[in-house]
């Protein structure tokens, strides 16, 4: 159990039916179509879609209460008893329910923002935090305005630790995401392009993913990528710790060695680790939960112990076994110019191939901007790359970059899936690494599934 109706009536005070009746709430759902037995319904509504017209589905499904648009007219089948509070606002209303169940359960609350690496950040915070207390997390990337709500009304009552990563397109909406969690640790990761069409500039991203603090409790800290210059209006901040590369961080990352299996650093402390995932960002998306272990009290063999057992969310940067001998990287799920560069230069980094080829594809929301970040990817590719092979539209900017830059490499765009598949078999073979990149829109799984080996 959740919560009752009795404990709803002390977040809306504008009801019917036997909400004063301690009816129990297994789950909160936005979904009618699903069994929803002893569960809270809220209908949403949208541009296209209006979740109250599915009421009396969500009745028939099993659903035990509701919130309702008071200005909206209930279904007449509908039990006279049953529970219906009634809001100006579903959504908002779900956000305020959020934030009472939050304050309810009051575990520690870890909150993760960026624009690169806050799903796989946010999983490895988990798994690490999850080694000594009871953690709920975000699954996937329910990230957003419906998806962080909703992952806090989904926590057990007993949880003890709540790891939630905050997505945002727009300014303002970080901002929302943090008042509802209430983070005690707030997290981010870096600062790179995505969503600069409708956030301008990097500056402009920057501030809307410093917004997070505006949530954070009062004696909160907030983890930031130390190397990042736009993160420098924070350095002074009380409770700021900078995680990076650079000595005058407060938590160094330094001898960097990437295989085949793992990424091993060692901390400014001089602890030595290891993570089953392939590039030096990596390292920095694993201090910030080694440092959140640390203040956590987490003892250092547990932390360890979590970092090599990680499971993440599929299609981030995923060793697999291709077809012919060949190895493929997955890294089809999102893309931003930061993020291609980095995984471009985790495969620089990965010996015992004799040939390494990067499928690349458009990388989105970059508005006016978009044509030279492509361009800029080009910048990371040297000669240590057989093949460049790009599909869309401004990916193009990518292979005619580096044919420029450098002739030796075959660099080739296609507007055409097929024609890049029958370029790209002449390199599937024993020895060949081939890295998958674009944002998810792109749908790269679709060259994937033709490459990887069935067998395996």
């Amino acid at each position: 159990m959740l919560f009752t109706t009795k404990w709803l009536t002390t977040v809306f005070s504008d009801y019917k039916g036997a909400a004063v009746d301690e009816v129990e709430i297994v789950e909160v759902t936005t979904d009618s179509r699903r069994k929803l037995k002893k569960s809270l319904f809220i209908p949403l509504a949208g541009e296209n879609f209006d979740g109250h017209h599915y009421m009396k589905d969500a009745f028939d499904q099993g659903a035990a209460a509701a919130l309702w648009d008071k200005h909206k007219a209930l279904p007449e089948s509908l039990p006279a008893d049953f529970p219906v509070f009634f809001v100006n606002d579903t959504l908002t209303a779900m956000q305020e329910l959020a934030k009472a169940y939050r304050k309810k359960v009051n575990p520690v609350v870890i909150g993760v923002t960026g624009s690169n690496g806050k799903t796989t950040t946010k999983d490895i915070i988990a798994s690490v935090v999850g080694s000594s207390y009871k953690t709920h997390h975000t699954e996937g990337n329910l990230n957003n305005q419906v998806g962080l709500p909703l992952t806090i009304l989904s926590m057990p009552l007993d949880t003890e630790a709540l790891v939630v990563e905050m997505g945002m397109n727009h300014f303002g909406e970080i901002e929302t995401l943090t008042k509802i969690a209430q983070p005690n640790y707030a997290v981010i990761t870096n600062i790179g392009e995505s969503h600069i069409e409708f956030l301008g500039s990097r500056e402009g991203i920057a501030r809307a993913k410093l917004e997070i603090i505006k949530g954070t409790t009062k004696d909160g800290y907030l983890l930031i990528d130390g190397d990042e210059p736009l993160l420098r209006q924070v350095h002074q901040r009380e409770h700021v710790i900078k995680c990076g590369y650079h000595t005058n961080n407060d938590v160094t990352i330094r001898n960097i060695n990437i295989t085949r299996q793992s990424t091993q650093f060692e901390l400014s402390d001089g602890g030595s680790y290891t993570i089953p995932l392939l590039g030096s960002h990596h390292a920095l998306n694993a201090s910030f939960a080694i440092t959140i272990g640390r203040l956590l009290n987490i003892a250092t063999d547990n932390v360890k112990q979590a970092l090599t057992g990680l499971e993440l969310t599929s299609m981030r940067f995923e060793l697999m076994n291709g077809k012919n001998g060949s190895s493929i990287i997955n890294d089809a799920y999102n893309a931003s110019p930061t993020s291609m560069k980095a995984s471009i230069n985790a495969v620089k980094h990965l010996d015992g191939f004799h040939q390494k080829v990067l499928v690349l594809g458009d990388v989105f929301e970059l508005g006016q901007n978009s044509k030279p970040l492509h361009r800029s990817v080009a910048d990371s590719i040297d000669e240590s790359m057989s093949a460049v092979l790009t599909f869309g539209e401004d990916a193009d900017e990518i292979s005619s970059a580096v044919y420029k830059q450098h002739p030796a490499i075959d660099s080739r765009h296609f507007t055409s899936k097929e024609a890049l598949m029958n370029a790209l078999n002449e390199y599937i073979s024993e020895g060949t690494l081939i890295l998958f990149k674009a944002s998810r829109g792109m749908q790269f799984e679709s060259f994937i599934k033709q490459v990887i080996d069935p067998s395996h």
